[in-house]
């Protein structure tokens, strides 16, 4: 069985998709379409932008779900994919990529959902933290000790999880998770707390704009962030959405839960190799490859 999965915000760089744009017909139908949808040339930023420029969430977010959903698209028949699956904003790609969102909407819910993030940012300022070589329930454990706010946020693969919280928050969290002895605690350069309660205002949002959306029969299976398992019921599939901003990315034991279902080969389809890296971590002999 084929799993395909999609990376989410930090897999961007300069010039990606350009190569697409260039050399498919469809694939640039689709970039112009997408640059008359949002009102601006994403394009532009994404094939020749800074790095300053693409690192905008109201950009980044929107790049790297067309350039994975394009990608998939220009593959026809050779993408088939039995079960999808998407770290953070690649939920989306993935949703789209299998059907259950079409072209126009997935892009038009990423662009609301970026907008509504940066929002949550700049009302907040907080920020994330990739803590390596600790068990998850010693990170957790020191997380609720905190009285300021600070979460697990991202299960990314055995022994690497990211926290999300308030400046204060992470700051006390590094230095207690270092004692405990972490083999490294760094700040992440993001724009803010994602998958923390910090976004509560941004899941507000998004709620409205996802109940306003059309969802169709999904292709195949998605493994939802929020619960690491399959789902094929749209209602759960909006619900899980929802909550995706303020809950945990569990990618860890999706890619776990794909193996037991019975994935024999997991391909990633968008910018970089991030989650290709993860799998690895997970089992090393299991075949990975890039779209």
């Amino acid at each position: 069985m084929k799993a395909y999965v999609f990376p989410g915000q930090g897999a961007q760089f300069v010039g990606m998709g350009k190569d697409l744009y260039e050399n498919s017909p469809l694939a640039k139908e689709l970039f112009e379409k997408a640059n008359e949808i949002l009102g601006f040339r994403i394009t532009d930023i994404m094939f020749n932008g800074t790095e300053e420029d693409l690192k905008q969430t109201k950009v980044t977010q929107p790049a790297i779900f067309l350039h994975s959903v394009i990608l998939a698209k220009t593959m026809g028949d050779n993408f088939q994919p039995d079960m999808v699956a998407g770290h953070s904003l690649g939920e989306f790609s993935a949703l789209t990529a299998n059907g259950t969102l079409s072209f126009e909407d997935g892009l038009i819910l990423v662009s609301q959902r970026a907008l509504a993030m940066q929002e949550a940012c700049e009302k907040e300022p907080s920020t994330m933290a990739a803590i390596l070589g600790l068990d998850d329930q010693i990170v957790e454990n020191i997380c609720n000790e905190i009285s300021e706010v600070v979460v697990a946020a991202n299960y990314n693969s055995p022994g690497q999880i990211v926290i999300s919280g308030s400046f204060a928050g992470i700051d006390k969290a590094i230095e207690k998770l270092n004692e405990a002895g972490a083999k490294r605690a760094l700040k992440l350069n993001v724009g803010g707390a994602f998958h923390s309660p910090l976004m509560e205002p941004a899941s507000k949002k998004l709620e409205e704009a996802i109940n306003k959306t059309n969802f169709n029969k999904p292709a195949c299976p998605v493994y939802q962030n929020v619960t690491a398992k399959p789902v094929t019921d749209i209602q759960e599939i909006k619900n899980n959405l929802i909550s995706q901003l303020t809950a945990p990315v569990k990618w860890t034991q999706i890619m776990e839960n794909m193996i037991a279902d019975g994935a024999t080969s997991y391909t990633e389809v968008g910018p970089g190799s991030v989650l290709q890296g993860l799998m690895k971590k997970v089992d090393r002999k299991f075949p990975t490859f890039g779209a």
